[in-house]
């Protein structure tokens, strides 16, 4: 995290002042909000509903027309939910925040017992996660241990992003994810990807917690991408933060997000390597998308279909 940036641009700030006020209205609000955006992203605005037909046809090859499109339409609730909590949670800020936060259980971890042995025995914990559940929260995740025996805090946690083209979607992005947390002493796990590598290797003697979204299309240039199978199609994968385990020797986990009917979510942990030094980052990165293809297959709707993932192939 920039501890010297600023956002000194009146767009941004009009925009945080107006998220932050809207934010204020009662999550089930935003939950309504969510369902009556998804239904209009997908009949009115049809929004790339191309996209979203062909990734999940070609995913459940086995599913006929109308099953899929029962699929996309869950899915565009489940996206347009995401975003309208999203602009709730921006205003979880604070002591205050915080505790609004807990108490609206948005999202709860429950497997913290498995956090804690992870970093019983290893320093430092990789954490592989993925555009589902509530993919854009993931900066209070340590808020989410209700339980409080995780062994770790906000402090401990360090979520990796890359870094958007529009600076002020950047700030803007910057302010959602942070929001329950920024106000904390010592809180510095914003971390762009490019500084992930040096910031990993300064705290190697921390306790530490790290979290990548690592399901997207290998960044141009910069990721050294392998091939793994994924819903029924040949993937390329990133494997950078299976390597940055491994070179450190951390343990690597699993994160599965789940979705419940009345709109909150679960996420629990699920062990890979222990330690990263027992495998290949190939074989970590094939564990991963096996993991990730049971929850699709669990959940179908619970992914961020939107995304152009098998472009190129």
């Amino acid at each position: 995290m920039d501890k010297g940036k600023k956002r000194t641009s009146p767009g941004v700030l009009l925009m945080e002042g107006w998220m932050y006020l809207h934010g204020l209205l009662p999550l089930s609000y935003h939950r309504w909000w969510g369902k009556v955006l998804g239904k209009a992203l997908y009949k009115v605005f049809r929004y790339r509903r191309d996209v979203v037909m062909a990734n999940i046809g070609r995913s459940f090859p086995e599913k006929d027309y109308a099953e899929l499109k029962s699929i996309a339409k869950k899915f565009y609730i489940h996206f347009a939910t995401v975003y309208t909590t999203m602009i709730w949670f921006s205003a979880c800020r604070g002591q205050k925040g915080r505790e609004r936060l807990q108490k609206a259980h948005l999202v709860k971890i429950v497997t913290p017992e498995v956090i804690h042995r992870l970093l019983e025995n290893r320093t430092q914990l990789m954490v592989l996660s993925s555009h589902t559940g509530h993919f854009e929260a993931l900066g209070g995740f340590a808020l989410f241990d209700e339980s409080g025996t995780a062994g770790f805090d906000s402090t401990q946690f360090g979520v990796t992003y890359k870094k958007l083209k529009s600076r002020f979607w950047d700030q803007v992005i910057e302010y959602i994810r942070l929001a329950p947390i920024v106000d904390i002493p010592g809180m510095e796990g914003y971390l762009e990807s490019e500084q992930v590598l040096r910031f990993a290797l300064s705290h190697k003697d921390r306790r530490y917690v790290y979290c990548f979204n690592t399901d997207q299309y290998p960044y141009q240039g910069k990721a050294v991408a392998i091939p793994v199978q994924f819903m029924n199609q040949q993937t390329m994968a990133m494997k950078g933060a299976a390597t940055l385990a491994r070179k450190l020797d951390m343990n690597v986990a699993y994160m599965r997000h789940r979705c419940n009917e009345d709109g909150s979510f679960e996420i629990s942990i699920i062990p890979v390597a222990e330690p990263a030094s027992s495998m290949s980052p190939e074989e970590m990165m094939q564990k991963y998308y096996q993991l990730l293809e049971e929850d699709l297959r669990q959940q179908p709707w619970n992914y961020l279909w939107t995304h152009k993932r098998w472009k190129k192939i």
